[in-house]
Order: C-alpha cells, then structure tokens, then sequence
C-alpha cells in the first residue's frame, strides 16, 4: 500500500502554548489507524492539523503526496480528505436529507460510491428520520448522520474524532460495525475513540501520544502485551 498520509516532525500551537511536539504518522490507503491516549495529550489538536483548522503549524504533511500544510480546510475537503467532529456539528435547522445532499459531491476519481442510498444502507434509523430536523435526533442518530454527511464526500480518508463518546453500548456498537464496513470498503481512517478493545478489534494499527508526542505506533497485538505502557498512558 502506497502512503496516502505522510505526517513528519509536526508541531501545533495554541497562542503560547505548543501542543504537538514533533508528530510522524504515516497511514496507507485502506488503513484503519486508532489514535489513542488520555484527555488532553493532542489527538484532537492533531486531527484539525491534519484537515487545516490549526492556523498555527510546523513541520510537513503531505496528502496524496502533495504538501498540504497551510491549506485551507475546504482545499482539503477538495482533496479527499472528511473530519467527522466531536460535538457531531449536525445543522439542526436541516432534517436529515438535507444534511446529508448539501455535503454530497463525487469522489477525486470522479467516483460517487457513496450515496444517499448506500448511506441509508449503512444507517437505516436515518432513512426511518429522513424527514426529522437534526435538532429531533438522538445523538447516536446525529453522530450516523455525521458520518453519512462525512461519506457523502466520498473522502480518501475520514478522521473521526471521538466515535463512541456518550452513546449507549447498543449504539456504540452500531458505530463500530460501521467502521468495519467502512474499512471493507477501502476508506482510510484516523479513528479516535476510548474504547481501547473495541479499536483494538478494527484496526491495522495502534497510534499512542502523550503530552503531544507519538509513544507507540504499531498493531493491536503487541500493544495489548504492554501492560506498562497502557497502564501508563491509558489507564488500562
């Protein structure tokens, strides 16, 4: 697999305060990165990087191999690359189609694999809501509603920041099925999450920061054996 993300030496400040020390991340095209670490250690910091909504950054990132630091957040989009926030960031004064059709656009290739009925595919409790306002959802509804709005782009590589946070088990479990499907389909992702096993189930590889540096980066198996250094850094 060629690298269809190549993150070196990066560095991301708020004002005075520096938050990622030095990042390298690559991830290949079809992988399924898990970004990892406690509250506050720089995951999100590094996701907004990565899709241009950090105004203060050093180091390279390059995306399909063209340098990509410093663009706008839309030349991103533009590129193949789809954050699905924490917080959902559903319009609530837009029912669900319509949430979905205004992020709809063909694939770099041209491609449009992801539809508005693949989507209801993947989550039939949206076409069940298709007419509800994103204010009526539930927030398992609205996080489906942001990934399917995230797909619509046909995206190279979806960063997901917190896929499970406050869902219940039922749902979390839906979310997780998904990305399976997800990575069947052959969409990179960057999925941050606090549910150590269930990433540890999907993923190709384990990606762990601390204080805003890369602690291990490597697959589930051999970090599942490293008792300390989860206990360290996860509290697992």
């Amino acid at each position: 697999m060629s690298d269809l993300l190549d993150v070196k030496k990066l560095e991301a400040f708020y004002g005075a305060g520096q938050v990622l020390h030095g990042v390298d991340l690559k991830v290949a095209r079809g992988e399924q990165i898990a970004l990892i670490g406690r509250n506050g250690m720089g995951k999100t910091t590094l996701l907004r990087s990565l899709m241009g909504l950090v105004a203060d950054t050093h180091g390279h990132i390059a995306f399909k191999g063209q340098d990509s630091r410093g663009d706008a957040p839309e030349k991103i989009a533009r590129a193949g690359m789809a954050l699905v926030p924490e917080g959902r960031g559903v319009f609530g004064s837009l029912n669900v189609v319509e949430n979905l059709t205004m992020a709809a656009r063909p694939g770099t290739d041209g491609q449009r694999r992801w539809t508005l009925d693949k989507i209801y595919q993947l989550f039939p409790r949206l076409h069940a809501r298709r007419d509800n306002g994103g204010h009526q959802l539930s927030g398992g509804e609205q996080q489906m509603l942001t990934i399917g709005r995230a797909l619509m782009t046909n995206p190279d590589l979806l960063l997901i920041d917190e896929a499970t946070e406050g869902l219940a088990p039922l749902v979390a479990k839906d979310i997780w099925t998904t990305l399976g499907i997800i990575r069947e389909e052959g969409v990179a992702t960057i999925v941050v999450d606090k549910d150590f096993r269930a990433l540890s189930r999907i993923a190709d590889r384990m990606v762990m920061l601390s204080k805003g540096v890369v602690v291990f980066d490597g697959v589930p198996g051999v970090l599942a054996n490293q008792r300390d250094l989860l206990e360290q850094h996860l509290g697992v």
